[in-house]
C-alpha cells in the first residue's frame, strides 16, 4: 500500500469518532453573544476543544482570554529540530440559529439526513475542528513537524478578540505555514483553495426631513417624505442590471480562476424561478472581483399597524463588499461622497461609520502551498482549483502583517450546499474525510 492508501484507511477508520465529536460540538450552544445565549455554551465548547486537541497529541494546551472577553484555545507541540511549524486555525463559536421553526432538524442535535449531517455549526466551523482532530489522530502523536492549533471563540461576532490577541502575543502563534480552515470547496468533491477574500465597508444612514409624522392627506405632495428620500438614495447605488454604481469606484474587474456556472449559483443561492441574476459580468466576476452593495436593514413602519402618515426620518444599514486591489478607506470616502451627492431634496443625512475590513489574497506559491496542493489532489483524486469568497476574514490580514514570511492558505469543509449562517446548516461527511486526509498528507510531507 502507498502512504496515501495507508492514511486513507486510517482516516476512514476514524470517521465514526469524527461523527461523535461533531455531535458533541454541535450540542454546545456556543453563540458568543450573552444577549442571546448564556456564556456557558462557549465555555463548555472551549474546554471540550482544549481537551480534544490535548488528547490528539498536543500536550501544551491553554485557554487564553482575548480583549473582547472570549477564550482562544491554543495547543501546540514542537517538531524535531530544523522542521517547520504549521498553524491550524478554526473557531468554535457559531451563528445564532435564526429561528428554530425554520429548521427541518433540531438545531443543536447533529442529525444524519439524506447523507448529510445537519446542525448549527456542523460546517462553520465545528466541521473544520473535527477535520483538524481527525488529521492529527491519523498521523500522531509523534508528529514529523511542529504543530500549533488556535480555535477562536468570537469569530462570528466580528468583535476582533483574537486579532488583537495575535498582535499583542505574536510569539504564541509564530509559524511557517498557516491553514485557515474556515472556507470550503467549490463543490463537494472538488478540491479548492480560496484565493481571495473581499473586504468590507459598513455604514448606517439616517435621513430626516420633518420634525415629526404628518398626515399624508393633509400634507402629502409638497411635504418631503424621508422614506421616499431614502428609497431614492439607495436606488442610486445600483443600475438597472444590478451593477453597483458608486461614483468613482471601479466595477469592471474580471475573475481569472474557476467560473461559477449560473445554474449552479441559482440553485445554491435559492434564486426563484424567473428572477434574473444581477450584473453585467459573470457570476464569478460579480461575486469575487467586483464591489457589491447590500442593504442589510431598514427602520420603517411595518405594514400591519402603519398609519396614513408621512415619515419624518428613517435609517438604513449598508454593507459594501470590496475586492482585492480596493483600499477600504478609499471605498468609504467614495461611498460617503456618492451618498451626499445623490441625496434628494436637501434632506438631512447622517452617515455613521461602523466598520472597515481589508481584502485579502492568500499565498499562491511556495513549499507549503505546493505540498498542500499535491496533498489535496491525492486525497480527492483530481487537481485543485481556486475560487474567491465574498465574505471577509479580518484575521487573515492580521496573520499576514504579523507573520509576513508565513504562507497562508484558506481551505475547509464549507461548500455552498452547507448553507452556513442560514437555517438548516449541514456538512457532507465526505468533505470532512477528504479534507482530513489532505491535511494529514500535507502535515507528513511538508518540509
Amino acid at each position: 500500500m502507498t502512504d496515501v492508501d495507508v492514511l486513507r484507511s486510517k482516516v476512514s477508520g476514524l470517521m465514526g469518532q469524527a461523527k461523535a465529536d461533531l455531535a458533541r460540538l454541535v450540542s454546545f450552544k456556543s453563540v458568543a453573544d450573552p444577549r442571546q445565549f448564556p456564556p456557558s455554551g462557549c465555555e463548555q465548547a472551549a474546554q471540550w476543544v482544549a481537551d480534544a486537541f490535548a488528547a490528539a497529541g498536543l500536550p501544551d494546551v491553554g485557554l487564553h482570554e482575548t480583549p473582547d472577553g472570549s477564550k482562544a484555545v491554543i495547543a501546540s507541540k514542537p517538531g524535531p529540530p530544523g522542521t517547520p511549524t504549521v498553524l491550524l486555525y478554526c473557531h468554535y463559536d457559531v451563528q445564532p440559529p435564526l429561528g428554530d421553526d425554520a429548521w427541518h432538524t433540531p438545531v443543536w442535535t447533529l442529525t444524519d439526513k439524506n447523507g448529510r449531517w445537519y446542525g448549527r455549526g456542523a460546517a462553520d466551523c465545528k466541521g473544520n475542528i473535527v477535520t483538524h482532530l481527525t488529521a492529527l489522530r491519523a498521523i500522531g502523536p509523534d508528529f514529523p513537524i511542529g504543530i500549533k492549533v488556535v480555535a477562536e471563540g468570537s469569530e462570528e461576532q466580528g468583535t476582533g478578540g483574537l486579532e488583537k490577541f495575535v498582535v499583542a502575543n505574536p510569539a504564541l502563534l509564530q509559524s511557517d505555514a498557516i491553514l485557515v480552515a474556515d472556507c470550503g470547496n467549490f463543490a463537494v468533491g472538488v478540491p479548492t483553495f480560496t484565493q481571495t477574500l473581499r473586504g468590507l465597508v459598513n455604514v448606517v444612514l439616517t435621513v430626516k426631513t420633518l420634525e415629526g409624522p404628518m398626515h399624508s392627506g393633509m400634507f402629502g405632495g409638497p411635504a418631503p417624505d424621508a422614506l421616499a428620500a431614502m428609497i431614492h438614495l439607495l436606488s442610486s447605488l445600483r443600475d438597472g442590471k444590478g451593477n453597483t454604481t458608486i461614483d468613482g469606484l471601479t466595477d469592471d474587474q474580471k475573475w481569472s480562476g474557476a467560473q461559477y456556472p449560473p445554474a449552479d449559483f441559482r440553485s445554491d443561492a435559492g434564486v426563484l424561478d424567473g428572477v434574473d441574476l444581477l450584473g453585467s459580468g459573470t457570476v464569478s466576476d460579480m461575486l469575487w472581483s467586483r464591489p457589491a452593495i447590500t442593504v442589510l436593514g431598514m427602520d420603517v413602519p411595518a405594514v400591519v399597524g402603519s398609519s396614513a402618515a408621512i415619515q419624518p426620518s428613517t435609517r438604513a444599514r449598508l454593507n459594501l463588499r470590496i475586492p482585492p486591489g480596493t483600499e477600504p478607506k478609499s471605498a468609504y470616502d467614495l461611498l460617503e461622497k456618492h451618498l451626499r451627492a445623490h441625496l434628494p431634496w436637501n434632506a438631512h443625512l447622517d452617515i455613521e461609520f461602523e466598520s472597515l475590513g481589508e481584502p485579502f489574497v492568500a499565498s499562491e506559491h511556495g513549499p507549503a502551498r505546493d505540498a498542500l496542493a499535491k496533498a489535496m489532489a491525492d486525497a480527492y483524486g483530481r487537481p485543485v482549483t481556486t475560487e474567491g469568497q465574498g465574505g471577509s476574514i479580518p484575521l487573515c490580514n492580521v496573520f499576514h502583517d504579523t507573520y509576513p514570511k508565513a504562507e497562508i492558505m484558506l481551505i475547509g469543509v464549507e461548500e455552498p450546499k452547507c448553507l452556513i449562517h442560514a437555517p438548516n446548516e449541514s456538512v457532507d461527511p465526505s468533505e470532512i474525510e477528504h479534507m482530513a486526509l489532505a491535511e494529514a498528507l500535507f502535515l507528513t510531507s511538508y518540509r
